[in-house]
């Protein structure tokens, strides 16, 4: 499972939470609703803040892979080389 849906389903289940805290709670409406609004912006402001996170680490995650991907490239050009001049050099002998 990934951090991204454990993250989503944490937030969710707080938004749930306090939703339901909030509407069976003994306040007036208006209260409840602008509490509900507040701790709703509150937990978005922290989802994105996760998920830009999450965006970065990811980017630094790719950046490596191309890093590693063209070092074995390289690798396996230098390989290829040295197994071309090793048959011509078995071709020119014969």
């Amino acid at each position: 499972m990934s951090a991204n849906k454990i993250i989503l389903g944490i937030v969710g289940a707080a938004v749930a939470g306090v939703v339901i805290g909030l509407l069976v709670a003994p306040e007036d409406s208006k209260k409840t609703i602008k509490k509900l609004r507040k701790k709703t912006n509150s937990l978005a402001g922290d989802l994105i803040a996760a998920l830009e996170k999450s965006k970065a680490k990811a980017t630094d995650v790719v950046a490596d892979l191309k890093k590693d991907g063209k070092s074995y490239a390289d690798e396996a050009t230098g390989k290829a080389e040295e197994y071309v001049d090793s048959a011509r050099a078995q071709v020119g002998n014969l």
